[in-house]
């Protein structure tokens, strides 16, 4: 008999003796040490989380509300009288009054839709409270500390950037004091406004400048030293893009304004510049050799001027060249009667072909026809100096003027009264109001530069930007007035 021993089980096998008989045996268990060793491996764990804290707090409030509400009940009155009503929406008279006017009325529409009398009219439902208010006043630290004064500001093709020229107005001797053209972006996020977006530095006073009509990166300078220069202020380390210098070609007198006007060759612009020596020059942009290249020339000579009693047109003999690569020719072919005093400012209507407004030392502000000598209409603008008069670029009949008493006064020809339609205030005692711009893309938005260094950006009302019915033929009817 053999035994077999598996995991503590015991198996019994039982042999065949031939000579004995089977004989059983008892059974023997061997208890598993592995198993135990298991048991006594395994261990008990436990955890607990921290003590949960509990807080009653208690608030009252008192709150009374009495509301009420009360309807009367429908009477059999009411009901007869809502039933007698929609009666009489279903009346026989009514519908055969319909009937009637229906073609009346149908002719009117038709009339109506096909009528101009509303031709250009666009409707703002703005609040028109107010005529005129300041959104910013802007500034450059240095140039108000040096007590300079902004002289000519000009709005970017796209209506967001505003440049600004500082010089001097109260100095009628050469200078060479350095000054500066600063430019806004009133889109920026992030603007301010005693610190500008650009600063460039001029070796003299700016007279004139003038943005691109259709680049917006680019702007014509005039200085006091009588040269012109053309910035791309998308250049950070040198903006000048060309300049005339200074030369027999050149001006010789500080230059009063710059002007960009189209070229034969379509698509391209010159700039045209004029100096209080009576030069009118046209230049044209050479980019490659970096300098304005003259291309043609005016002269203004007292003795060459159309005497103002003359009722027609007259073509005058070019004056000598003095010197000149290009010819000096005298454009003149009409003049209009003299002034009491110097012109500051003229700009032609953008509305009708034949008038211009002029202001100058005068303090008056004159309508002129471009087929009369004397002026169509005169308006009192201040007791001191007027420096600039612009056409509004919506409103025919509208433009501003930038006195010395520092006001900027807007007139309507439309109105009765030939009082100011809208004033804007000067902000300081003796500062005078140099220069103004319209902006031709935000309508509603005027620059104006003044004497203490500031640009104030003035928002107009609806009532001075939105041309009212009939106002084209109005200018038209002023325009008539001149004698042919």
């Amino acid at each position: 008999m053999s035994f077999c021993l598996c995991y503590g089980i015991v198996f019994d096998k039982t042999v065949e003796d031939n000579s004995e008989a089977d004989e059983a045996l008892d059974s023997v268990s061997i208890q598993s040490q592995w198993r135990k060793s298991q048991q006594s491996a395994q261990e008990s764990r436990g955890c607990q989380t921290k003590a949960v804290h509990r807080a009653e707090a208690e608030i009252q409030t008192v709150s009374t509300t009495i509301t009420g509400t009360q309807t009367e009940p429908r009477h059999q009155a009411t009901e007869q009288l809502l039933q007698q009503n929609h009666n009489e929406l279903e009346s026989p008279g009514l519908k055969d009054f319909l009937q009637r006017v229906e073609d009346r009325v149908i002719r009117e529409l038709v009339r109506n839709a096909k009528s101009h009398a509303f031709d250009g009219f666009q409707v703002n439902w703005e609040d028109h409270s107010s005529l005129v208010s300041c959104l910013h006043r802007l500034q450059h630290p240095s140039a108000v500390e040096r007590g300079l004064h902004v002289t000519s500001v000009s709005w970017s093709c796209t209506g967001a950037v505003i440049a600004c020229a500082y010089g001097r107005i109260d100095d009628g001797d050469w200078s060479t004091e350095r000054s500066y053209v600063c430019t806004w972006n009133l889109d920026r996020r992030g603007l301010n406004p005693k610190q500008a977006d650009l600063v460039f530095d001029t070796p003299t006073a700016v007279t004139a400048l003038s943005c691109h009509p259709n680049q917006p990166a680019l702007i014509a300078v005039g200085l006091y030293s009588g040269e012109v220069l053309v910035w791309d202020t998308s250049r950070t380390q040198d903006p000048i893009l060309v300049q005339s210098g200074m030369s027999a070609d050149s001006h010789r007198e500080p230059v009063y304004q710059v002007a960009w006007v189209p070229l034969q060759k379509k698509g391209e612009f010159g700039v045209l510049s004029a100096s209080s020596g009576g030069r009118v020059l046209l230049w044209t942009l050479d980019s490659d050799q970096g300098r304005l290249v003259l291309i043609d020339a005016y002269a203004l000579v007292r003795q060459q001027v159309p005497h103002s009693s003359c009722t027609g047109f007259k073509t005058l003999a070019a004056a000598p060249t003095e010197g000149h690569s290009v010819t000096l020719r005298a454009p003149a072919v009409f003049s209009f009667r003299p002034r009491s005093g110097p012109v500051h400012s003229v700009h032609c209507s953008p509305f009708h072909r034949n008038l211009f407004v002029s202001a100058g030392t005068d303090g008056l502000a004159h309508i002129h026809s471009l087929l009369q000598a004397n002026p169509l209409l005169s308006l009192r603008v201040s007791d001191s100096y007027v420096f600039q008069v612009q056409w509004s670029p919506t409103r025919p009949l509208v433009f501003a003027a930038a006195t010395g008493q520092g006001e900027v006064q807007i007139f309507d020809l439309g109105r009765r009264s030939l009082r100011p339609a809208a004033i804007i205030e000067p902000g300081g005692v003796g500062q005078a109001a140099t220069c103004l711009a319209f902006n031709c893309q935000n309508h509603n938005l005027l620059a104006v530069g003044k004497t203490d260094g500031t640009v104030g950006v003035w928002q107009l009302s609806g009532d001075l930007m939105e041309q009212k019915p009939r106002e084209s033929s109005q200018l038209e009817q002023i325009a008539n007035q001149a004698v042919g």
